[in-house]
């Protein structure tokens, strides 16, 4: 079975270290998370991006730091690249069998970088803009779903290579949406069935 989850994040972890290792950087992330239920081994979405523990240990608070590996594929197609000291990173556990799928399916595995292209900030929402790649664009509907920077959102409206979504003050606090602006890339990764939509009608 693969490994998948559901674009609500349960935590906001900080890298506190980035040790360059030949062509793999090895990245290590301070989160709430109780160090014993992190086993070396299984898979954390971080900012969207599934990532494999290689180590964790406990800390006095009762939170954890675990660490990650990201490969050359990895830093080339998504945000880690720009991952340094003090970033902010969206965190979910992967699917268990009998948790509740609060979001959509999502795999962890980003199609490309969507770019923020402007953010409106009303009483109740915030609306932002995306430019996807176009090669994608075509796969993301209104009403549709996108996982974004590992956020399960639903898009508000498309246009061309572009389209936007609204996040509720809530979504704001409990992720790291409220320090995004224009101009910042984002991991994008489109709606799975969507996605196998596009093939059986492209095959038939």
């Amino acid at each position: 079975m693969s490994i998948m989850f559901t674009g609500i994040v349960t935590d906001v972890g900080r890298i506190n270290r980035v040790d360059e290792r030949n062509d793999v950087r090895r990245i290590a992330i301070r989160s709430a998370y109780d160090a014993e239920t992190i086993d070396v081994g299984a898979s954390i979405a971080c900012n969207g991006i599934c990532l494999t523990v290689v180590s964790r240990q406990a800390d006095a608070a009762g939170g954890s730091t675990f660490e990650v590996e990201a490969a050359p594929e990895t830093l080339m197609v998504t945000t880690a690249q720009d991952w340094a000291v003090g970033t902010r990173l969206n965190l979910e556990r992967s699917l268990r069998l009998g948790d509740e799928l609060g979001g959509h399916m999502v795999s962890g595995h980003v199609d490309g970088l969507a770019t923020i292209v402007s953010r409106e900030d009303y009483s109740e929402t915030t609306k932002f803009v995306f430019e996807a790649p176009h090669a994608l664009a075509r796969f993301i509907a209104t009403k549709g779903s996108v996982a974004l920077d590992g956020v399960s959102l639903t898009v508000n409206g498309v246009d061309g290579d572009r389209f936007d979504c609204l996040l509720i003050p809530h979504t704001l606090e409990v992720t790291n949406w409220s320090e995004r602006q224009p101009g910042d890339r984002i991991n994008l990764e489109v709606d799975t069935i969507a996605r196998y939509v596009a093939r059986i009608a492209g095959a038939g």
